[in-house]
């Protein structure tokens, strides 16, 4: 008996032991749309930086950046959107092609802020943003591209971004 006993301790160890967790990612390339969802009630999904992962809107807690088509002037345009009830976006510049953005980006190590924005708008391809977080952690957001069209009679937007979460809460940005 103390035999089998054992036997399943040192399987359950070994099985145990072999469970591995990946690191949460700090960079990255990924997409977000304003595509409605439901469940018990409309949702959409956005980005968490420290999450690295897609995050529904509802319920709580809520995505880092929301994406919104802004109609209001006629002419629909891409936004990124905060729910930190607080201005969390920089625009560090619009570049004329992709080359230009991506050094850009990378080339960005330090930043100095001074006006915050509510909100990034408009955004398109080939411009570096800052985001701030409600716990005032920083993300550098390259925006490689955008889709902003009519589907199904509903206004869609898609927004393709390369990013770099800081995690110590400096504008500091020691990786690319």
């Amino acid at each position: 008996m103390k035999r089998i006993v054992f036997i399943s301790f040192l399987l359950v160890l070994t099985l145990h032991g072999c469970t591995k967790k990946e690191p949460t990612r700090k960079s990255g390339i990924d997409t977000i749309d304003n595509t409605n969802h439901f469940a018990t009630t409309y949702f959409q999904y956005g980005f968490s930086f420290p999450g690295a992962k897609l995050v529904a809107t509802y319920p709580g807690p809520g995505p880092d950046i929301t994406l919104y088509v802004n109609i209001d002037t006629g002419t629909p345009r891409l936004t990124l959107q905060a729910e930190n009830l607080k201005p969390s976006f920089y625009k560090v510049g619009d570049f004329t092609d992709e080359a230009t953005a991506i050094s850009a980006f990378d080339n960005l190590k330090t930043v100095s802020v001074s006006q915050w924005q509510d909100m990034a708008d408009p955004i398109n391809a080939n411009q570096v943003w800052i985001y701030r977080s409600g716990t005032d952690h920083y993300s550098k957001i390259r925006i490689v591209s955008t889709i902003n069209e009519t589907r199904k009679s509903v206004a869609y937007g898609e927004c393709t971004f390369q990013w770099v979460y800081q995690t110590d809460g400096s504008l500091i940005f020691s990786g690319k």
